[in-house]
C-alpha cells in the first residue's frame, strides 16, 4: 500500500519559493489503479517523482507497505514494490 499524508513540496527559485504541491493526501492498496490527470503544473511529476522516490517531499509523510520511506536506506528506496511480497 501507498499511503501519503500532508505531502508537500517547494521549490526555491531566485530565492523565491514555488509550491509545487500542499498537503495532498493519497492512499493506494495494493492491485488499485488510478489516473492522476490534472493540468500542466498542477504537480502531477512532482508527485510522480515523489512516488517513484526520485524526489523528497518538503513536509509530511510518505509510507509503503507500512515502512516509512524517509527512514529506508538507498537500496531499501530502490526496492520494486513487486519484492515486498
Amino acid at each position: 500500500m501507498i499511503e501519503l499524508v500532508g505531502i508537500s513540496k517547494r521549490y526555491m527559485l531566485g530565492g523565491v519559493e514555488y509550491p509545487a504541491l500542499d498537503d495532498v493526501s493519497l492512499s493506494i492498496k495494493r492491485n488499485e489503479f488510478l489516473a492522476l490527470t490534472g493540468a500542466s503544473g498542477s504537480g502531477k511529476s512532482t508527485m510522480m517523482n515523489i512516488i517513484g522516490c526520485l524526489d523528497s517531499p518538503t513536509s509530511g509523510r510518505y509510507s509503503l507497505d507500512g515502512e516509512e520511506v524517509a527512514g529506508l536506506d538507498e537500496p531499501g528506496r530502490g526496492r520494486d514494490v513487486v519484492d515486498r511480497e
